[in-house]
């Protein structure tokens, strides 16, 4: 067996191939400048789900809290319980759906505030709760037009009051969410905003008034603040992304996000050589060609082969022939020099140069959050500036 000194760890190896950089100053800066739009009295829930879209949900989330949210946002049991694990006390609404008794337990267990969406789904956490001491926070989702999950508007008075008369659960909060808030005509918005208008005097008619109501998604949050209510409910948008390109001149982000790998190897191609699988290209030129260690099974779409630039040296460089699994290859020729270790940024700032998550997602036809949300567990998570502790090293593994 092999002996060093220094034994290889995943802190001193997080860079050697490729990685995603985190810019906490970033998301505290996107969290304050959404609040400045809130009025007294409106929180704001960070949306947390699907690993902080990728981003780290429990240094998201404890920066998040520092910079002011008071709620956090996740869609399935384990992401609540990762959350819980790692010390967050923080009110937690679980936004996708629970139905069986092993889940109503884990819920009540790990202190995380579930949404209901039907009187079948109320009935089994009262009987799962009849035992507990204290009866548990539910929040009612009212489908307005979304055509997801959700009581239909018409219907939210009947589960509303199996909710109200059960002493073992406690209605929160009532929510619905936006099907097309991105949109530059407000008129399916404003219909959505009417019918939970109408739910909410409805319900106000019977006795029943809701704590805290909440409607808005990011884009809602950025279109009125008549959308705002008690709680607004923001994903993309702590992450420095726009839901869509009009929202650009209401507030000033920072995106949180950036994606680098490096050179693995430089070598030269004589003309008309195929490069990666397939040649799908094919040199016209002498070229000088660089291999950089990362690709698909990353995060990096191999839909962009032959479609995408990256950064070095702050210059766009394109990317050539298939983009395979863990590796893509680059057109450096017209670069003075590369050399096996440079740094290549696929998505941030190189210089006065950038490329976003916005980029990809229009050359592929899709949105920002699939791209966001699909880089893979294998690229460590390196925060700038930690959220936890203060370090000598402003480059932590997070």
């Amino acid at each position: 067996m092999l002996s060093w000194d220094h034994r290889p760890t995943l802190s001193t190896m997080g860079r050697e191939r490729a990685w995603v950089e985190i810019n906490h100053s970033h998301l505290t800066h996107n969290i304050q400048a959404i609040q400045a739009l809130l009025a007294p009295g409106t929180d704001l829930m960070a949306v947390v789900k699907a690993d902080a879209y990728g981003h780290g949900a429990v240094t998201i989330a404890q920066t998040a809290l520092q910079a002011g949210a008071t709620w956090l946002g996740v869609a399935t049991i384990p992401e609540g319980i990762e959350l819980r694990e790692a010390g967050i006390q923080a009110p937690i609404l679980l936004l996708g759906a629970t139905n069986t008794v092993e889940q109503v337990r884990a819920i009540a267990h790990w202190q995380l505030q579930p949404t209901l969406c039907t009187e079948k789904q109320a009935l089994i956490f009262a009987e799962v709760m009849d035992s507990a001491t204290q009866p548990l926070p539910v929040h009612i989702n009212v489908d307005t037009g979304m055509s997801r999950l959700g009581v239909a508007w018409q219907q939210a008075l009947p589960l509303a009051q199996q909710i109200q008369r059960s002493p073992h659960l406690h209605l929160a909060s009532l929510y619905s969410h936006f099907a097309t808030a991105d949109d530059s005509d407000l008129q399916t918005l404003h219909c959505q905003r009417d019918r939970f208008q109408q739910v909410i005097q409805t319900l106000g008619d019977h006795g029943i008034v809701p704590p805290m109501l909440h409607l808005a998604n990011s884009a809602g949050t950025l279109v009125e603040s008549s959308l705002h209510y008690n709680l607004v409910r923001v994903g993309l948008a702590i992450y420095g992304l726009y839901p869509a390109p009009h929202f650009r001149d209401s507030i000033a982000l920072k995106p949180v996000l950036q994606v680098k790998a490096r050179v693995t190897q430089v070598k030269t191609l004589p003309p008309h050589t195929g490069v990666s699988y397939g040649h799908r290209f094919v040199t016209q030129r002498e070229t000088r060609l660089a291999v950089v260690g990362i690709g698909y099974a990353d995060g990096v779409p191999r839909l962009l082969s032959n479609r995408m630039n990256v950064l070095l040296r702050g210059q766009f460089v394109p990317q050539i022939g298939a983009i395979t699994m863990d590796q893509l290859m680059l057109d450096v020729t017209d670069l003075a020099e590369v050399h096996e270790g440079d740094v290549v940024t696929l998505l941030g700032h190189d210089q006065d140069a950038s490329i976003s998550a916005d980029d990809w997602a229009d050359t592929l036809g899709t949105i920002s959050w699939e791209i966001l949300c699909g880089f893979k567990h294998r690229l460590p998570r390196l925060s700038l500036s930690s959220p936890a502790t203060a370090t000598a090293n402003p480059l932590t593994l997070s």
